[in-house]
């Protein structure tokens, strides 16, 4: 199965053309532009040079979250004018999820811990660990205070492999069961978005949920802007009782 797989979630925006599991070409790029400016011709410079058109992509993968709420409408709207009207297979996977497998093989025996700056003092994060060959998840996608997991971590006395741009913040928690994760493998890739929609399409018996209508954002938190709504309509209230 071809699949075409991009993530536009975070700072990194890059995208992977693989045969099933195996990479026929993969790019990212951190260059300060937006994902909106260079993901189209990311995708334009790896179908162009490996001589493939979307007719034969027989499955367009993307992270749909969580992540930069701007990036990843961004990401899921790539995929769905890429499949509109062509009866693709469409599969949104989690950020976090794609970004454990992309480490996975040289993390046995430990934890895979992604970590995504989620402001506000807090991280996007799961914890899973690669055992026999396969990636098991040990929490679901959540936020959390740095503190807190750096608490839950220690706690769990195992070696610890983190990846993604909130890499820098757990590193300065100096925890000691921390094993350095190589920098080139730090952040997201197109490949372990591959890797994840392969995985789940392969474990769902209902294949008709992966279509490009379904695909949907997967925040984990409200937008700012409703954020900010709620707190306003919640003072309001509170003014009002007082």
């Amino acid at each position: 199965m071809k699949i075409l797989a991009i993530d536009t979630s975070a700072l990194v925006a890059t995208a992977a053309l693989c045969e099933d599991e195996t990479p026929i070409a993969v790019y990212s790029q951190k260059s300060g532009l937006t994902h909106s400016q260079t993901m189209l011709p990311i995708i334009k410079n790896i179908m162009d040079n490996t001589g493939t058109s979307i007719d034969d992509i027989d499955m367009l993968a993307v992270s749909q979250g969580p992540g930069s709420f701007t990036g990843i409408r961004i990401g899921v709207s790539a995929v769905k004018g890429l499949a509109f009207g062509k009866n693709k297979i469409c599969i949104g996977v989690s950020t976090l999820d794609a970004m454990a497998r992309s480490i996975a093989p040289f993390c046995t025996d430990a934890v895979i811990c992604p970590v995504m700056d989620a402001r506000r003092n807090q991280l996007y994060n799961a914890l899973f660990e690669y055992r026999g060959g396969r990636l098991l998840r040990l929490t679901e996608d959540r936020t959390v205070e740095a503190d807190a997991l750096a608490k839950e971590l220690d706690a769990m006395d195992r070696p610890i492999y983190f990846i993604g741009d909130g890499y820098h913040i757990m590193e300065k928690k100096k925890l000691s069961a921390q094993r350095e994760t190589p920098a080139h493998c730090r952040l997201q890739n197109g490949y372990g978005v591959a890797l994840a929609a392969l995985s789940l399409y392969r474990e769902t018996e209902d294949k008709s949920v992966f279509t490009d209508r379904l695909l949907r954002p997967e925040y984990l938190r409200l937008p700012q802007a409703e954020r900010e709504l709620k707190e306003k309509e919640a003072k309001a209230k509170s003014g009002n009782r007082a």
